[in-house]
């Protein structure tokens, strides 16, 4: 049954945001880039991000045991899960402490370059925007509110992103 919910989660939420909006833009805004080759590196993008996003929901599935489910989704858990019980450091978790975003924002960028659409790009670059900021505004709290010193020692060995540590307070 996690595994179900763990499937209508990403269809619902990152399916969404990573295909369902990026086709509206597009239909929307559908300026060109004229990138030529480099058009490619896209298709890579996206093959990557979705094997970032996929290898991250599989660790919340077995280290974790809960879905990629949100903590404020708690009323959709009979359908979508709950998030995981326990920290999450395995896997891409020892290289970024949110390898499920990059997943995401990178597929939508590679979306950008591969069907070269302006609009899509800038979405992506708004996308990681406000995925640091709910990182680090309501995320972050909470997971320090919820897995104490575990989770701030976790921090400190763990950048946030790919080889950015985050800022000590």
């Amino acid at each position: 049954m996690l595994v179900l919910r763990a499937i209508l989660f990403t269809i619902l939420i990152p399916g969404t945001i990573a295909v369902y909006v990026p086709r509206w833009f597009a239909r929307l805004y559908p300026e060109q880039l004229d990138i030529g080759a480099i058009r490619y590196v896209g298709m890579l993008m996206m093959l990557g991000g979705f094997l970032f996003y996929l290898l991250s929901a599989i660790a919340f599935l077995i280290k974790g045991g809960g879905t990629p489910a949100i903590w404020f989704t708690k009323p959709l858990k009979f359908l979508i899960g709950e998030e995981p019980g326990k920290l999450v450091s395995n896997s891409l978790y020892r290289f970024t402490r949110n390898p499920m975003y990059l997943g995401v924002v990178s597929f939508v960028l590679g979306e950008a370059l591969w069907f070269q659409l302006q609009s899509v790009l800038i979405y992506g670059a708004a996308l990681w925007l406000m995925f640091h900021f709910v990182v680090v505004f309501i995320e972050e709290p909470h997971l320090k509110r919820k897995q104490g010193l575990q989770y701030e020692e976790y921090c400190s060995a763990v950048p946030r992103w790919i080889g950015l540590r985050s800022f000590k307070k």
